[in-house]
């Protein structure tokens, strides 16, 4: 039985062998073996040098015996032991083709034969015309689109045996796990890349960067319109490693057919138009009308598309469906992107309209006032808290001035200072004495506070300052449980206002404290909150700044102007704190400006009028109420 008796026979690789062609003996006949002698051995063993050698055996068969031993008869030993080797052979996996010395083809598999076409018998292997069976250029080759490795095994008289494998199915997988590979790892820097950006403007210049090249080498990100306007961005690719972006914005009627499809959260399929309507739109040279593919993905919102993504490229390089996932997949994650950044956007702008509301509010311009400010949140990123200020003013010429503290910390401090602040404002019109203005804010904040259930309180002092016709001011002022006022005379010395009262919001009828103080021109009156002398730091890190500290740091300050003292009260608090935690500070500063006086503001010091009285003194007339027994 030979090679050329064997029909459909597996040749091991999953498919029958039919020979096309017959094929002639693997070796001439003055070199055929003698009768009865083994058949050729497995590909790669050598040839037998001479006529009746012994062949090696198959692997897994039978080993001949030790040298010496006795050796059973030829017919016998074939007829229990040894194989046709043709006929093994020919079923591996890889195919052979067998050359003698001379490079004339003697053998050819089946595989071989189906793989190699072009190889025939007879002839010489090197006018077959396939690329890797030579003895300079063995290993992978592609021939007639199949990727094949060949490699060679010398015999014995000069002659090789070609070892022939298709491995196109596994460079296929291969190829496809490298890919994938590349696909996962640019999604993970994608990933990686769009989760820092909370801004819109720079989440999507992100977005068309990474697309390039990657996806494209022209990419347009355009948001959904906002007001009518839709803002786009483009990468275009170039030579250096991160590609130029520009930006720009279109009426929302204007955007491309395609781009409002996708806006609507369709993706287009016919993008023999997509080039077309992006070279209309400015987006592409007029050139790239020809040889140049193009996909529209929208990019996923939280109730529509956040915006669309169109990428193109050269025909070369147009998108198959493993193309078009990819681009679905960075859609999805920079539409997650832009969608968190534009939530945030918009949460800014809420928090930042609502800041400003309760951020405190310079007081109003009077005659005869110069009005000094300074603030300090405990929370600085926030801009805002429980402490505040301000002023309005009075139909007959003078001012209304408060500062206060409530409750808390943060946002829901600020939150109940606006709702205090906006009773204020809207009482003073219907009462202007101190005492009686503070009690109707009292009941106010009660009732607000009990709908509520917040069970909240304040801390305030209230007054109306009167300016004189000497240029000196009048100040009427109600205490609600709030620190003392300061008052700095001429001479260079610090009074206490003796003013005392019970906390706001508390209890209905509060015992609230009066007490009227007049300025001379050029002296100031200090309001402050406990956020200046309840500051910790020292050399210790947990000792009170106090008000024994507070005096000493504005005596002999009388010649400031009113905003450098509120500058100063606050610089040195913040250096006693070091740094530290502290709660809110607020200051407002009243200055008596004088016959003329002008309310400007600036930081270093005035000199006195010379016929200014220097003195002023607390009204003699001006004493605790009957309602004001003592500290709440």
């Amino acid at each position: 039985m030979t090679a050329s008796d064997v029909r459909d026979w597996d040749p091991g690789d999953g498919r029958l062998s039919t020979p096309s062609t017959p094929r002639s003996a693997a070796w001439p006949a003055d070199r055929s073996p003698h009768p009865g002698a083994a058949q050729p051995p497995h590909p790669g063993a050598a040839l037998p040098p001479h006529p009746g050698a012994a062949l090696p055996p198959h692997p897994g068969a039978a080993l001949p015996p030790h040298p010496g031993a006795a050796q059973p008869p030829m017919d016998l030993a074939r007829d229990a032991a040894a194989p046709d080797w043709f006929e093994v052979v020919e079923h591996l996996r890889e195919g052979l083709v067998v050359c003698d010395a001379d490079g004339v083809v003697r053998h050819v598999s089946p595989v071989a034969e189906r793989l190699l076409p072009g190889v025939r018998p007879g002839e010489l292997l090197s006018a077959a015309g396939v690329p890797g069976l030579s003895a300079g250029n063995p290993g992978g080759f592609t021939y007639r689109g199949r990727r094949l490795t060949a490699r060679p095994v010398a015999l014995s008289d000069g002659r090789c045996c070609w070892y022939v494998q298709d491995v196109t199915d596994s460079v296929r997988r291969a190829d496809a796990l490298l890919a994938e590979r590349a696909r996962s790892t640019f999604l993970a820097v994608v990933g990686d890349k769009l989760g820092n950006p909370l801004h819109p403007d720079r989440a999507a210049a992100a977005v068309v960067r990474l697309a390039v090249p990657t996806l494209a080498e022209v990419a347009v990100l355009v948001l959904a319109p906002r007001a009518g306007r839709a803002r786009w961005w483009r990468a275009t690719r170039t030579d250096d490693e991160a590609p130029p972006v520009e930006h720009g914005v279109l009426p929302g009627g204007d955007l491309p057919g395609a781009v409002a499809d996708g806006l609507t959260g369709v993706e287009p399929h016919a993008v023999d138009w997509l080039v077309e309507q992006a070279v209309d739109a400015g987006w592409l040279p007029e050139s790239a009308e020809i040889g140049t593919a193009a996909r529209v993905v929208p990019l996923p919102g939280r109730d529509a598309p956040v915006g669309v993504l169109l990428v193109a490229r050269r025909a070369s390089g147009s998108y198959d469906e493993a193309d078009v996932e990819l681009v679905r997949a960075f859609a999805a994650r920079a539409g997650a992107a832009l969608t968190t950044a534009l939530l945030y956007r918009d949460q800014t702008e809420v928090a930042d309209t609502l800041q400003a509301s309760l951020l405190p509010v310079e007081p109003a311009e009077a005659a005869g006032v110069q009005w000094g400010t300074a603030y300090r949140p405990a929370q600085a990123g926030l801009r805002i808290g429980g402490d505040f200020y301000g002023s309005h003013r009075l139909a007959d010429g003078g001012s209304v001035f408060f500062l206060g503290d409530v409750s808390g910390k943060g946002v829901e401090a600020a939150v109940f200072t606006g709702q205090l602040r906006q009773c204020l404002q809207a009482l003073h019109r219907l009462e202007s004495h101190p005492g009686r203005l503070l009690r109707l804010l009292n009941d106010a904040l009660l009732e607000t506070t009990q709908a509520h259930g917040q069970g909240r309180f304040a801390t305030i002092v209230l007054g109306v300052a009167r300016p004189q016709r000497d240029g000196g001011l009048t100040l009427t002022m109600a205490g609600g449980g709030h620190l003392p006022p300061l008052v700095l005379r001429a001479s260079g010395a610090v009074e206490s206002v003796p003013l005392r009262g019970m906390l706001i919001g508390v209890v209905p009828d509060p015992r609230v404290g009066e007490v009227t103080v007049r300025l001379a021109p050029g002296e100031t009156c200090l309001l402050y909150s406990d956020g200046v002398t309840e500051a910790r730091g020292g050399r210790r890190g947990d000792e009170q700044f106090g008000t024994e500290r507070l005096v000493a740091a504005v005596t002999d300050c009388q010649r400031m102007p009113a905003p450098a003292l509120a500058e100063r009260v606050e610089q040195v608090t913040c250096d006693w704190l070091a740094q530290g935690d502290h709660d809110d500070i607020a200051v407002l500063a009243l200055r008596a400006t004088g016959p003329g006086g002008r309310a400007s503001r600036h930081l270093h010091s005035v000199p006195v009028s010379p016929g200014a009285d220097q003195r002023g003194e607390v009204d003699a007339t001006a004493t605790p109420t009957a309602n004001d027994p003592g500290d709440a």
